[in-house]
């Protein structure tokens, strides 16, 4: 299954140690050796942010960094299992490297097999 991971720090979100960046490079060149991870990247969280919504036919375009650390995203990845046992397993390595925070993940809607 295809799944796509978001990651939401918690606390400090300034940029990370060289130490974790050097175990979050040793992980992810494991999960891609593995065939876990197909594509990842990270957010800088002082950027901007456009948001465009629609409510009741009309659209509307806010820009403007997020306000809220609960709204932050620090990154995102796109691996894929063949048990809930390997998701967890591969989730709970990233997370203890990530630091405090909370990773949502969620099934990807596969388009279905040409004929």
């Amino acid at each position: 299954m295809r799944v796509l991971a978001l990651w939401y720090p918690e606390g400090d979100i300034s940029a990370p140690t060289q130490d974790t960046m050097q175990k979050m490079g040793a992980f992810i060149q494991e999960a891609v050796k593995a065939g876990v991870l197909l594509d990842t990247g990270g957010w800088d969280p002082g950027a901007s942010a456009t948001v465009i919504t629609r409510k009741q036919g009309k659209v509307t375009v806010k820009d403007g960094p997020y306000t809220e650390a609960k709204e932050v995203i620090g990154g995102f990845a796109v691996m894929r299992f063949r048990t809930q046992q390997e998701l967890v397993e591969w989730s709970t390595r990233f997370v203890n490297i990530a630091g405090n925070g909370r990773s949502i993940v969620r099934p990807i809607a596969d388009e279905p097999l040409a004929r």
